[in-house]
C-alpha cells in the first residue's frame, strides 16, 4: 500500500491528478492511496516525469505497518519536502538559503535561465564526465577530478549578494552564455568584490575533504580573469573582498551542505551508485590560518630545467588542466542554454548524459571518400611499389600499439597520400591537419581539394589571415561562427594554441580531441618560443587517449623528425612509434660548400651570385633575399618570396611562384629568390639550389624542393654558402648572430662538421642523405650540440610564456564599431603592430623613386601588413626609432590630435586604421619641412614585382644586418 502527497502549484495539478486519479483513491486534497504492484508504482513514476514541470512535486511513501511508513521517491521539486518526504510547514519567508531538512520561499540559481544550482552542478559534473570518458577513456581518476570540480565550480553563486543580483536579472534574459553570469555594477561588482568562480574556489578549499590540484584549478579558471587594478594572488585576498562572510558564515555552511546532499541525491538515483562528496567544516575564526599562503592556481606551470626529460611533469599537469578545464567549460556553457525545465526534465528522464551528442562527432562520409580517392591512384598507378610502401607505413603506423605515430617521409614520398591511408585505417570522422605556417596551408588546400584527392569532401582553412571552405566543388569564405566544421580542417598551430592559451576558443579543444590530428612539418616548432612547449602539451593530451584497444588517431609529420625532440621531449618510443619510408627519387646529389665573405655582397657572394635557369636561392634572412633579388632584378627572370609583404602581394606571388615550379609548371620566372619561408611551404622543385647554411632539420627541407619529383637524369647541385665564423664556431657576423638568436648556431655547427667527416667529393643518391641525418643523431657530441640548442630554446620558452601567455582575461563589453580585426596585446609569435609606409621605386640600390602613395588606403582597410615592435622603436636605439619620430611629425601632417605618450601610438596601432607610420611620403613631409628619418623603411617596388617592406639604410649597407 503506498501514499501519493502532491504539493503541485498551477498548471502541474491539474496534470498530477489525473495521473494519481487513474491509479489511486484520492483521500483528501493532495493526498491519494491505494495498493499496487512494483510494476504499477513504476508507471505511476514514469507517467509523472512525462508530464513534470518546475511546479511539480509529488512524493511516494510506502506504508510498512501502522505505525511505520517508508519514503520511496519525489518527482519534481525535492525542495517541497524534507528529508523523510513530508511536508515541511516550519521555515523563514525571509530566508535565502537552502538549509539542511529546510526550504526557502526562493531557490538558490545558477543563471538567467532560472536553473537551480544544485541541478545545474550535478548536470555540468555528469557531462563533463561523460565527455572526458570519451575523449580520454580508463583514467578514473582524471573522471573523477572532472565531477569534482562540476560539483564546485558555481557554489560560489550560493552568495546573498550574487543571489539578489540574480533574481534582479532574471526578467531580462541577458545572453552571458560566452562568459557566464558576473556582478558588473555596484559595491558588489567584480572590481571590489570576488567573483563566483573566486568564491568558489575559497569554499572549495574551506569544505572540501578531498583537495585536488586540478579540481581548483578548474574551479577558478572556468572563467576568465577580470583585468582590476588589485589583481587577486591568494585566497586571503579573496576572503578579504568578501566583507560579509562572517555574517552568513553559518547559512553558508548549511546551504553547501544542502546543495552536495541535493547532489548525492540525484547521483544515486541517476546512476544507482551512492556518491560522497565528504565535508570538512572549520570555525570562521581559524579560516585565515587555514588559508595563510595558499596562493590562487597560476594557469601555466613551467620552470627552466638543465634536462629535456624534466618539462615533462609540467607538459604532463597543464596537459591534464587543459582538459579538465575545457570540458568544464563545454559541460557548463551546454547546460546553461537549457531552460529550467529542459534540465529539470533531463534530470527526472536520466537523459542529461545524451547532451553530449552534439558536442562529438557523428559519423561523416569522409572514410568513403578517403577509399575512393585511395582506389584512384590505384587504378592509376596498378601494382606500383609506391602505393605498397606507402599502404606499408600506414599499416605501421595504424596499429593499436602505436601511441602517436610518428611518419618520416622523405620529399616527395607521398606524405599527405600516407596521412590520408592511416586515417582511413583508423576509423577517422574529421581531421584536424595543423601546419606551422599559413603557406604550408595554403599549400595543402591546393592538394587536396585537386581531383585526384578529395574533390567531393568539404575541406577548410582556418587561419588568422584566411577563413574559407572549399565544399562542392566551391570556395567560399566560412561564415562567422562556422568555423572548424569541415570533414578537414586546415589550419596552423596559433589556432590550437589559443584553445589552451584563451579563454574564447577554449571550447574547440573538445571538437580537436575527438578528432584525428595530422600534425605537419613539426620539426618547426622545436625552436619556436613557447610554441615547442604548448605543442607537446597538446601531443600529451592526445597520448593520454590512447590506451590498448583504441587505435592511434594521432600523426606527427615530417621529412626531419629530429629524434631527440620526439624521444627525449615528446618522449616517445621511437621504435614503437616512427616509421621511416624510402624516398623514391633516384635522382643524384652533389653537395658543395663555398665559404664567403658576408661583408661582400658581389659575385662572389654565391647568395648574389647570378643563377641559370630554374634555380632557387635560399636565404636565411629576408633582407637577403631583397638585396640579391634587386642587384640582379634586370638580368634575371626571377621572382621573389618572403613574409615582408601586404597580404594581397604576398598571395599572388605565392600563386605565381606555385604555378612556374610545380610539377609540369608554367614555367613563367626562372629563378626563385626566397627568405627561409619557401623551405617547407610549397610543392614545387628546381634543378640548381644555392642555400645560407644552416641546421640539419632546415638543410634536409630546402634539399627536398631540389629535384623533388626525380625528373633529372644529370647531378643536382646543392650549393652551401658559409660563412668563415660559422666554420670556427664563432657567433660573429649577421649570419651566424641570426642563427644563434634562433637556438640553432651550435646545431648547424654540429652538421656541418658531421658533414664534413662523412661526405665523400662524389655524387649520392637522396635516400643516403638521410641516411646520414640518422647517423648524426646517434653520433653523441653531435647529439649534445643539438641538445645544447633545444635546452636554449626550451629556457627561452618558459620566459616567453611567463611573459605573454597571459592568464585567460576577460575585458569590458564595448560597442564594436568595425568589424577590423585587431592584433591581440599579447602574441606568442611576437609582438607586431599595424603599420603603414610609403611606396618607392627602386632600379638599383642607389637610384630610388620615392612616390607620393602609401601601402596600402587606410579608409578602405583591405590590405594592412605588420612589423614587429623591436624593428619600429629601433632595437632600443634612440636614433633609430621610427615610433618616435612619428610622434614628433604625425599630428602636423595629418591634422590630429597629438598623442600623449608613443605608447599610445603603439596600442593604437593594434587596429589597422590607425597604423604606425614607418616613413612618409615627400608630399607630407613637406608639410612639416622634413626630410625622411634616415632608417625610414619603405614599401618597394622592382622594375619586375614588389619588394615589400625594406629598410633604406640596410639596403644601402653591406653584410651585418640582424633583421630577419
Amino acid at each position: 500500500m503506498v501514499t501519493f502527497i502532491s504539493q503541485c502549484e498551477k498548471n502541474a495539478l491539474k496534470k498530477t491528478r489525473r495521473v494519481l486519479d487513474a491509479f489511486a483513491n484520492r483521500i483528501g486534497d493532495n493526498t491519494w492511496q491505494t495498493i499496487i504492484t512494483q510494476e504499477g508504482l513504476e508507471a505511476v513514476q514514469k507517467l509523472l516525469r512525462r508530464t513534470a514541470s518546475k511546479s511539480t512535486a509529488v512524493s511516494c511513501h510506502w506504508i510498512r505497518t501502522r505505525a511505520r511508513s517508508e519514503f520511496i521517491w519525489v518527482v519534481g521539486n525535492k525542495d517541497k519536502f524534507n528529508s523523510e518526504g513530508y511536508v515541511a510547514v516550519n521555515y523563514s519567508e525571509t530566508k535565502k538559503f537552502i538549509g539542511e531538512n529546510e526550504n526557502m520561499n526562493k531557490e538558490i540559481l545558477a543563471n538567467t535561465q532560472g536553473q537551480r544550482l544544485d541541478q545545474h552542478m550535478f548536470a555540468v559534473a555528469t557531462v563533463a564526465k561523460e565527455i572526458i570518458g570519451k575523449l580520454v577513456p580508463d583514467d578514473e581518476v582524471l573522471a573523477n577530478d572532472v565531477f569534482i570540480a562540476g560539483c564546485w565550480h558555481d557554489m560560489g553563486k550560493l552568495d546573498n549578494n550574487f543571489q539578489s543580483w540574480l533574481y534582479k536579472k532574471l526578467d531580462k534574459k541577458e545572453d552571458t552564455l560566452d562568459d557566464g553570469v558576473h556582478i558588473d555594477k555596484g559595491a558588489f561588482s567584480w572590481e571590489k568584490y570576488p567573483r563566483h568562480n573566486e568564491f568558489s574556489l575559497l569554499l572549495y578549499h574551506l569544505f572540501s575533504k578531498d583537495l585536488r590540484d586540478r579540481c581548483q584549478h578548474a574551479v577558478f579558471w572556468h572563467h576568465a580573469k577580470p583585468i582590476r587594478k588589485k589583481e587577486i594572488k591568494s585566497l586571503i585576498d579573496i576572503l578579504d573582498k568578501l566583507g560579509t562572510l562572517k555574517d552568513d558564515y553559518s547559512i553558508v555552511i548549511e546551504s553547501i551542505k544542502s546543495i552536495l546532499a541535493s547532489i548525492e541525491s540525484m547521483h544515486s538515483e541517476y546512476y544507482d551508485i551512492d556518491l560522497s562528496l565528504s565535508l570538512n567544516i572549520s570555525k570562521f575564526d581559524d579560516i585565515e590560518e587555514k588559508i595563510d599562503k595558499v596562493c590562487v592556481p597560476k594557469y601555466k606551470e613551467y620552470s627552466a630545467r638543465n634536462d629535456l626529460k624534466s618539462y615533462n611533469r609540467n607538459i604532463k599537469e597543464n596537459a591534464k588542466n587543459n582538459l579538465v578545464r575545457s570540458v568544464i567549460i563545454s559541460a557548463d556553457r551546454l547546460i546553461s542554454a537549457l531552460s529550467c525545465e529542459a534540465l529539470q526534465e533531463h534530470i527526472n528522464e536520466k537523459t542529461v548524459s545524451n547532451l553530449i551528442d552534439t558536442v562529438l562527432h557523428k559519423e561523416s562520409s569522409l572514410a568513403l571518400e578517403i577509399q575512393q580517392c585511395l582506389d584512384g591512384f590505384e587504378t592509376k598507378y596498378p601494382d606500383s611499389n609506391r602505393n605498397f610502401e606507402q599502404s606499408k607505413a600506414a599499416n605501421f603506423l595504424s596499429d593499436e600499439e602505436v601511441e602517436v605515430g610518428v611518419l618520416k617521409g622523405p620529399a616527395g614520398c607521398g606524405k599527405t597520400k600516407i596521412a590520408l591511408e592511416w586515417a582511413l585505417k583508423t576509423g577517422v570522422k574529421k581531421i584536424y591537419w595543423v601546419c606551422p605556417r599559413v603557406q604550408i596551408c595554403e599549400g595543402l588546400f591546393k592538394d587536396l581539394t585537386a581531383d585526384e584527392y578529395l574533390p567531393n569532401t568539404s575541406i577548410e582553412i582556418v587561419t588568422g589571415e584566411i577563413k574559407q571552405t572549399y565544399n562542392g566543388g566551391k570556395v567560399g569564405e566560412t561564415k562567422e561562427g562556422k568555423e572548424f566544421s569541415a570533414d578537414i580542417v586546415l589550419t596552423t598551430i596559433d589556432q590550437i594554441v589559443n584553445t589552451i592559451t584563451t579563454h574564447t576558443s577554449v571550447t574547440t579543444l573538445i571538437d580537436f580531441m575527438s578528432s584525428h590530428v595530422v600534425f605537419d612539418e613539426y620539426h618547426e616548432y622545436i625552436n619556436m618560443p613557447a610554441f615547442n612547449l604548448l605543442f607537446a602539451e597538446i601531443v600529451e593530451a592526445k597520448k593520454l587517449q590512447q590506451n590498448d584497444n583504441v587505435l592511434p588517431n594521432t600523426l606527427l609529420v615530417s621529412a626531419t623528425p629530429n629524434p631527440i625532440f620526439v624521444t627525449d621531449f615528446l618522449q616517445l618510443n621511437e621504435t614503437d612509434n616512427m616509421v621511416g619510408i624510402e624516398s623514391f627519387n633516384k635522382s643524384d646529389y652533389k653537395i658543395s660548400f663555398v665559404e664567403y665573405d658576408e661583408r661582400k655582397e658581389d659575385e662572389a657572394n654565391p647568395l648574389f651570385t647570378q643563377q641559370s635557369k630554374n634555380s632557387f636561392v635560399i636565404s636565411n634572412t629576408a633582407i637577403t633575399a631583397q638585396k640579391s633579388f634587386i642587384d640582379n632584378q634586370m638580368s634575371e627572370n626571377s621572382i621573389l618570396l618572403h613574409s615582408k609583404y601586404t597580404k594581397k602581394d604576398k598571395m599572388e606571388l605565392f600563386d605565381k611562384a606555385f604555378d612556374s615550379f610545380k610539377q609540369n609548371g608554367n614555367k613563367a620566372y626562372d629563378i626563385l629568390r626566397s627568405g627561409p619561408i619557401v623551405q617547407a611551404s610549397l610543392n614545387i622543385s628546381c634543378d640548381v639550389m644555392v642555400s645560407e647554411m644552416t641546421h640539419a632539420e632546415n638543410f634536409l627541407q630546402r634539399l627536398g624542393r631540389l629535384d623533388r619529383f626525380g625528373e633529372n637524369n644529370s647531378v643536382n647541385n646543392y650549393t652551401i654558402a658559409i660563412t668563415s665564423h660559422i666554420i670556427r664556431g664563432k657567433q660573429q657576423g649577421s649570419s651566424a648572430k641570426f642563427l644563434a638568436k634562433l637556438f640553432s648556431l651550435q646545431s648547424t655547427k654540429a652538421w656541418y662538421k658531421f658533414l664534413g667527416n662523412t661526405l665523400s667529393d662524389g655524387a649520392i643518391k637522396i635516400s643516403d642523405i638521410y641516411k646520414i641525418y640518422d647517423d648524426f643523431y646517434r653520433d653523441e657530441n653531435s647529439k649534445k650540440m643539438v641538445e645544447e640548442d633545444l635546452l636554449g630554446a626550451l629556457r627561452h620558452s618558459v620566459a616567453v610564456i611567463e611573459a605573454k601567455v597571459l592568464d585567460p582575461l576577460s575585458f569590458p563589453k564595448k560597442k564594436i564599431e568595425n568589424s577590423t580585426i585587431k592584433i591581440k596585446k599579447n602574441s606568442l609569435r611576437g609582438d607586431s603592430r599595424f603599420v603603414q609606409m610609403a611606396r618607392c621605386h627602386i632600379d638599383t640600390r642607389d637610384t630610388l623613386e620615392f612616390e607620393n602613395s602609401y601601402m596600402y588606403d587606410e579608409a578602405l582597410n583591405l590590405d594592412g601588413m605588420t612589423y614587429d615592435t623591436n624593428s619600429i622603436q629601433g632595437y632600443g636605439d634612440s636614433n633609430k626609432n621610427l615610433l618616435s619620430f612619428m610622434a614628433k611629425k604625425h599630428h602636423n601632417i595629418k591634422e590630429t590630435k597629438k598623442a600623449y605618450k608613443d605608447s599610445q601610438l603603439l596600442s593604437d596601432a593594434r587596429d589597422p586604421i590607425t597604423p604606425v607610420y614607418l616613413s612618409y611620403i615627400p608630399e607630407d613631409l613637406k608639410k612639416v619641412e622634413s626630410k625622411p628619418h634616415t632608417d625610414a623603411i619603405y614599401y618597394a617596388v622592382g622594375n619586375k614585382q614588389v619588394i615589400g617592406a625594406i629598410s633604406l639604410q640596410q639596403l644601402q649597407t653591406k653584410g651585418d644586418n640582424d633583421e630577419n
